[in-house]
């Protein structure tokens, strides 16, 4: 996972990444907010709704999901 210091760039997420929430593990004291569940893999990505960061799904997906 890539660290995100530019909100505008999307940040490209992988299976191994999966639950995914947001903040991630590392963030910054500055970018921590209450911890929420994403689910990237409904539409191949999806936005925090409280910092706005933008997770893209990229490669292949687990088994079991559709």
């Amino acid at each position: 996972m890539a660290d995100n210091t530019d909100k505008a760039q999307p940040i490209a997420v992988t299976a191994h990444d999966l639950p995914l929430h947001c903040p991630q593990p590392g963030a910054p004291l500055w970018a921590r907010h209450p911890r929420v569940f994403l689910d990237v893999l409904k539409e191949g990505k999806a936005v925090c709704p409280y910092c706005s960061a933008q997770y893209v799904f990229s490669g292949e997906r687990p088994s079991g999901h559709h």
